[in-house]
């Protein structure tokens, strides 16, 4: 029985950190919108907040396996209370993201984008944003943690540890999409991407996690490969000064 519980938490922890990825990108997009002072508290407390939305959900499990429970129906489909949530996260997921791409793409949007960030993005809406996107995609991560296993105790720790890991990688992965616009774009893609997998699973389509995934580890190699070519062309433009000999 020992082995079975350490095997669940093992594989919740994973899942929980892999499920987390979305949930890393869009809070960095959003925190770095905020006067750099305000950021890691913005972070910390969406995240603190998040966990204990999580606890809430996981305390009123019963209540969350009823949102898999059939609410109407239209046009022979029927919508649960989960599918709604899906649907809704989706598509504020993708409006937020293609708002976001399209003032990076043009001009005057970005310099009006630019001129909003120096008038700083509200703290505690910005909070709120992450707290309820965090709601979305802990409906899925919570009700697969509840079919692995009915031990709450073992739910909660991989939900801390996941928390943990993605205090202690936020600040570096905030840091690194704001010194690489490129990056970002590509994460604006993913957000929009996960936004449409989202609406589709809110329609009842259930689309593989593991196809979006490794299409998304594809793309970011490539943009890896990108970031190593681009600075290995700075290199040999600006090559280091010779020493001269006297």
């Amino acid at each position: 029985m020992e082995s079975e519980l350490i095997v669940a938490l093992l594989a919740l922890i994973a899942m929980e950190v892999v499920l987390g990825i979305d949930n890393l990108v869009f809070i960095a997009i959003l925190s770095n919108r905020l006067a750099p002072e305000r950021r890691v508290s913005a972070r910390r407390i969406g995240l603190g907040l998040a966990v204990l939305m999580r606890f809430g959900m996981l305390a009123g499990a019963s209540w969350l396996l009823s949102l898999t429970r059939p609410l109407f129906a239209v046009a022979g489909m029927d919508f649960s209370g989960k599918d709604l949530i899906l649907l809704a996260g989706g598509l504020f997921l993708i409006g937020k993201a293609v708002i976001e791409i399209h003032h990076r793409v043009d001009p005057d949007s970005q310099e009006a984008a630019h001129q909003a960030d120096a008038r700083v993005a509200s703290f505690w809406p910005t909070v709120v944003q992450i707290l309820l996107l965090d709601m979305v995609f802990s409906v899925d991560s919570i009700l697969a943690a509840v079919a692995l296993t009915r031990e709450f105790w073992v739910i909660a720790v991989a939900i801390v540890v996941s928390v943990i890991a993605m205090l202690f990688s936020m600040d570096a992965l905030s840091r690194f999409m704001e010194r690489n616009p490129t990056v970002v774009m590509l994460a604006l893609a993913f957000l929009v991407m996960i936004g449409m997998v989202l609406v589709a699973e809110g329609f009842g389509a259930h689309v593989p996690k593991g196809f979006v995934y490794v299409a998304m580890a594809f793309a970011a190699g490539v943009e890896g490969l990108n970031l190593l070519a681009r600075r290995a062309r700075r290199r040999v433009a600006s090559p280091a000064p010779s020493r001269e000999t006297g």
